[in-house]
């Protein structure tokens, strides 16, 4: 295990970096200057070349690069050109709203998701089967922005239930959680069908059958939990993938998360918080996948890292 989780250390300082080089270069290489948007569009030349010396942006982009990953591996990922406040700080301000909208949209997600794809499973080539694929794919075809309007409509303008948009507690985040829950639903539903077909085919299911085992147990003890390896990697990485910020939920909703931030902070250039937000996203990203291998030893106690 040690050895394991050294190598899995290493490779994610190595994707960090690579992901680094990345973003700092697709920042420079798009139009616009970040210099003349803050300055506005009247600045004199004489301003311009102060604030880039100030910023740093009038050195060779090597030069900047090592200036920034420096910083980085000192536990800084820059000042905000537009708040003036440092990234860490934005991402702590905003990060808990992005971690709860993922938390309620992948505990929803994967609750329902499992529950209707065990069904299905047990179901298989009925009806129910059929319409709960059909749900299943409608989940995850349409998108996020028309999903969340129409909550938005029905629930919010319509019935008055919930907070059309903004954030004020947990209420706030009830439509945007169901919005990414129901896609995230619909892939769990399509996973867990399909793992538990295979598991139930097994011949120590058939035998547990002819013994007569409890149904619940066969499927719950015995059927899902083999099954649930696939379904664990999947719920891992769209647990990663909103927490990486749920961008158009969280526009559409007016949450100021994280996905929120990196929207205003590309429309303003402000290239530190781009850079500083994606390489924490990616962190996230990595550090979750990481959790979810070290789960499937518990899944499946033949499972060893050596």
């Amino acid at each position: 295990m040690p050895s394991y989780l050294l190598k899995r250390l290493f490779t994610m300082g190595i994707t960090l970096i690579g992901v680094s080089v990345l973003v700092f270069l697709m920042l420079h290489l798009i139009p616009g200057d970040p210099v003349r948007y803050i300055l506005g569009d009247f600045a004199t030349e004489e301003s311009i070349q102060q604030l880039e010396s100030k910023l740093g942006l009038d050195k060779p982009l090597p030069v900047q690069y090592l200036t920034y990953m420096k910083g980085v591996f000192q536990g800084d990922l820059g000042t905000s050109y537009v708040t003036g406040y440092t990234v860490i700080e934005e991402i702590l301000n905003r990060f808990p709203i992005t971690f709860q909208l993922a938390l309620y949209s992948i505990v929803f997600g994967s609750i329902f998701g499992i529950l209707i794809g065990v069904i299905a499973a047990m179901k298989q080539n009925t009806i129910f089967d059929q319409l709960v694929m059909a749900i299943s794919l409608i989940g995850i075809s349409a998108p996020s922005f028309w999903i969340a309007l129409f909550l938005m409509l029905l629930f919010a303008y319509h019935l008055g239930w919930f907070p059309i948009s903004g954030y004020s507690g947990f209420y706030s985040l009830i439509l945007p959680s169901l919005t990414l829950g129901l896609g995230t639903a619909g892939n769990i539903a399509r996973m867990t069908r399909s793992s538990m077909l295979e598991v139930i085919k097994q011949d120590y299911i058939r035998t547990a059958q002819a013994k007569g085992a409890n149904l619940l147990r066969l499927i719950f003890r015995h059927s899902l939990q083999n099954a649930m390896i696939p379904v664990t990697t999947l719920i891992g990485l769209q647990f990663g993938a909103l927490m990486a910020g749920a961008v158009v939920t969280e526009t559409v909703f007016a949450l100021p998360g994280l996905g929120s931030l990196i929207v205003s902070a590309i429309a303003t250039r402000d290239m530190p918080t781009v850079q500083g937000l994606i390489l924490f996203m990616a962190f996230l990203f990595i550090v979750v996948n990481l959790i979810v291998d070290m789960l499937y030893t518990k899944l499946d106690p033949r499972i060893r890292y050596e």
